[in-house]
This record gives C-alpha cells, sequence and structure tokens, in this order.
C-alpha cells in the first residue's frame, strides 16, 4: 500500500515563571587564609539574601588557589559561585538589586524557565500532529489520492530529535566595582518561553 511521510512541527509560548541567576564573588589574598577571609566579609550581606522565599540556592561552590607568576607565588585567589533559582519571579529585582549592590565580579541572567511545560509540550505536541496531516492531506490531494489511516508516529525528526524549550534573554554583569548598573534600566520583566515539538507521520494513501 502506498504511503506518505511528513513531518510536522507545533510550537507554543508561555510566559516566564521562574528565573535562574549565576554569580560569583571573587576576592585576593597574600596567603589563601587572607583571601578566604576577605570573601567571607565580601559575602557576608549576600546569604541573607539568598534566604528570602521562593529564593532557592542550587549550587554553592568555594574554590580557593594560589596565583603565580612564573615560578612565583603571588598571593592567593577565593571565589564563591552561586546558582540561584528564583521561583517568586517579583522577588527578582530586589534579589538582583541586593547581588549587584556585594558588587559580585560576575553576574549571568536571569535565564527564564516555566516551572511546569507539560501543558504547553500536550498543546504543542497536538499542533504538530495537526501540522503533519494538513502536510499529507495536501500531497494527497496533489497525487489525486485520499489520506488513510496513521500508520506510524515518531517522536522527532525519526532521529531522536524531541522537545525544546527556547530561552528569551539573559544579561550579564561584569562591570568595575562600584559603578553597579540602575536596576530600573534592565528588562526583568518575564519572557517568553517557545515550547517546540517536531514529529514524524506516515499515512496511508487510498485510491
Amino acid at each position: 500500500m502506498a504511503e506518505v511521510v511528513t513531518k510536522g512541527v507545533g510550537k507554543v509560548e508561555r510566559t516566564a515563571d521562574r528565573a535562574e541567576v549565576s554569580v560569583s564573588f571573587e576576592t585576593l589574598g597574600s596567603t589563601r587564609q587572607e583571601a578566604v577571609e576577605r570573601l567571607t566579609a565580601r559575602i557576608a550581606g549576600v546569604e541573607p539574601a539568598l534566604e528570602r522565599p521562593g529564593v532557592e540556592v542550587r549550587s554553592r561552590q568555594l574554590n580557593v588557589h594560589d596565583n603565580w607568576d612564573g615560578r612565583r607565588r603571588s598571593g592567593s585567589r577565593a571565589t564563591q559561585n552561586y546558582v540561584v533559582r528564583v521561583d517568586d519571579v517579583t522577588a527578582l529585582d530586589s534579589l538582583l538589586g541586593a547581588l549587584v549592590t556585594a558588587e559580585p565580579t560576575w553576574l549571568h541572567g536571569p535565564t527564564w524557565q516555566l516551572k511546569d511545560d507539560a501543558d504547553a509540550v500536550r498543546e504543542a505536541q497536538r499542533e504538530a500532529v495537526l501540522d503533519a496531516r494538513r502536510r499529507a492531506e495536501g500531497y494527497a490531494g496533489a497525487l489525486g489520492a485520499r489520506l488513510g489511516p496513521l500508520h506510524r508516529l515518531t517522536d522527532g525528526d525519526a532521529e531522536g530529535w524531541a522537545v525544546e524549550s527556547t530561552r528569551m534573554r539573559t544579561a550579564a554583569y561584569g562591570g568595575a566595582p562600584g559603578v553597579p548598573p540602575q536596576m530600573d534600566e534592565l528588562n526583568l520583566e518575564a519572557q517568553q518561553i517557545t515550547v517546540t515539538v517536531r514529529c514524524t507521520a506516515s499515512w496511508a494513501l487510498l485510491d
């Protein structure tokens, strides 16, 4: 029996309801202990900001090492890296304000996410199947045939491709100490996330 194979794409947009931020603080000292002591003092005002409701520290990593100038040791460096998840996006402005005020060495974010993309995925799946069917009906009509029953449906492009979420707009700050950006100048509005589903379908062709 003749058949036609088509690919369908479904895309659904949702407003992000979760954000993730990466931030690093770095200090120097003549010894490792001195570098760590300076780092501890520097992040003393940061930790309380990370204990707010709706804020979760996903990763907290300390790195301490010596600096070298050729074969000569030239002091030590201490770094604290955080990955912070914000489930209450209304608290994002104040959290970033607190982090920037503490003069981080590097701040990257927010990266926008969805807490639960199940509904969006299901809707995108329906759109992908409808798209594949519309294409198949077009080919059937072009051949003077009728579209028969579905033989096979594969998630993705028949090559293991599945669901993707496009996270929109991230920002980064690595400016000079003491010169933080103005928070009201940053676009911190929750962005749209596109959930994309692809499928490959095989349909029977009827005379």
